[in-house]
């Protein structure tokens, strides 16, 4: 993954355009799965509601 994925830029301000995980902190972005969202660093997963 190249990070000019995971920022887009507007104006003067930088946004992220994927969550952070909520054990680790910012930084540490959750990846995106078809039914999920997962943090690779501690495991924390969120499954997608149907």
């Amino acid at each position: 993954m190249i990070k000019r994925e995971l920022y887009d830029i507007e104006g003067d301000k930088i946004k992220r355009k994927r969550r952070c995980c909520p054990k680790c902190g910012e930084g540490i972005f959750l990846a995106v799965h078809k039914d999920r969202v997962s943090c690779g660093k501690c495991g924390y997963t969120e499954f997608k509601k149907k």
